[in-house]
């Protein structure tokens, strides 16, 4: 029993800020996505603006 009790401790320690490290990095690329997308379609506008496309 102490034997189960001794792993559970390890994976529980083990994979206590895993799901930290996740959600920040899922985050951060979320946002440089975002971002990036954004970008694209400030250039599409100024780009149709710029060629006088009719809107």
């Amino acid at each position: 029993m102490k034997t189960t009790l001794l792993i559970k401790e390890i994976y529980l320690e083990g994979f206590k800020n895993l799901g930290n490290f996740i959600l920040k990095n899922y985050l951060k690329i979320f946002s440089w996505f975002c971002f990036a997308l954004i970008f694209i379609g400030l250039y599409a506008l100024i780009f149709r603006m710029s060629t006088g496309f009719a809107f």
